[in-house]
C-alpha cells in the first residue's frame, strides 16, 4: 500500500539526521560568516557549509568526524536543552565572531584556528554536570586520534577544552592563566561559550538548567544563579571582541532579574 503524503512527512521528521559537512543552523542565529554591520538570520531547515569556518579545506574530513560525534554526544539521553547539540553549534558562532574581531584588532597575533573551532565543538565533551565514564582528556583524545590527528593538536584541543569551564577558572585561575599564555585558543573558546550563558539566550538556558536538574526548586533559585555566575561573566572576558559582545548581553541578564524582583 503506497503512503499517504503525511505518512512519508512522518518518515521524514523522524530520520534521524546526522550532520556532516553542512551544519544545521540554529533558528534566529548569526551567520558563522565574518560578522557584519546588518545582521543575517537562518532557519532551522537551512544549512550552513562547513566551509564558511576559516578552516583549510585539507581539514575537512576531521572536522566533519568530529561534528558528527559531537552531534552524537550531545543529543544522547540525560542532556537537555540547556547543553545540547544547539548549544555547541551558537559556541562555535561566537568563536568565529571573536575570532573576526581579534584578528581584525591584533592582526600580528597568531591562532591555530584548527584547534580552536575544534576546541569549541567539543567544549562540552566530558562535562561534569552531565555525568561521564571518561574524563574529557580521554574521550578528546581518542575522537581526535582515530581521525587521524597529531598527537601535538589533540594535546592542543585537549588542554585548551579542560581549562575552559567557569568552575574550574574559579578553582584554578593561575592554571587558567598559564594556559592562556600558551594556548591563545583558549581565551576565544572560553568567551564564546560563556557569551552563550548570557543575554536572553542566556537567560532562558539557566531556567531550561535549572528546571531540568533541579525539579521542584522554585524559579527563584534560577535568579540566585544570575548572581552566583551570570552576572560575574562579563568581567572575566578574556578578548576584547569578547567583552566587546558581552556588554549588551551582560545587561540583559541584569534587567530581566530587575523585572523579576518587581
Amino acid at each position: 500500500m503506497p503512503k499517504t503524503p503525511v505518512a512519508i512527512l512522518t518518515t521524514r521528521l523522524l530520520r534521524p539526521q546526522i550532520p556532516t559537512l553542512s551544519l544545521p543552523f540554529p533558528r534566529y542565529h548569526h551567520h558563522l560568516s565574518t560578522p557584519s554591520p546588518k545582521r543575517t538570520f537562518t532557519k532551522m531547515t537551512d544549512s550552513i557549509p562547513l566551509h564558511i569556518l576559516p578552516i583549510p579545506t585539507e581539514h575537512n574530513d576531521l572536522v566533519r568526524s568530529v561534528n558528527t560525534f559531537v552531534h552524537g554526544y550531545m543529543s544522547s539521553p540525560g542532556h537537555d536543552s540547556s547543553h545540547d547539540y544547539q548549544h555547541i553549534l551558537r559556541v562555535v558562532s561566537n568563536a568565529n565572531r571573536i575570532l573576526a574581531l581579534e584578528k581584525a584588532a591584533h592582526p600580528e597575533k597568531e591562532y591555530d584556528v584548527l584547534a580552536l573551532f575544534l576546541a569549541a565543538f567539543l567544549h562540552d565533551v566530558g562535562d561534569h554536570k552531565y555525568a561521564s565514564s571518561e574524563t574529557p582528556e580521554s574521550q578528546i583524545s581518542t575522537i581526535l586520534l582515530a581521525n587521524g590527528c597529531s598527537s601535538t593538536l589533540a594535546t592542543r584541543v585537549q588542554t585548551v577544552v579542560k581549562h575552559v569551564s567557569y568552575s574550574h577558572e574559579v578553582k584554578n585561575p593561575e592554571s587558567v592563566r598559564s594556559v592562556l599564555d600558551q594556548y591563545p585558543e583558549l581565551g576565544i573558546v572560553q568567551d564564546a561559550d560563556r557569551l552563550d550563558a548570557i543575554g536572553a539566550v542566556g537567560v532562558a538556558r539557566c531556567f531550561t538548567f535549572s528546571g531540568a536538574k533541579r525539579p521542584g526548586e522554585p524559579m527563584m533559585r534560577a535568579i540566585e544563579h544570575f548572581e552566583e555566575k551570570l552576572m560575574k561573566l562579563g568581567g572575566m572576558m578574556k578578548t576584547g571582541g569578547g567583552r566587546e559582545l558581552a556588554e549588551r548581553r551582560g545587561k540583559v541578564v541584569e534587567e530581566f532579574r530587575e523585572r523579576f524582583l518587581e
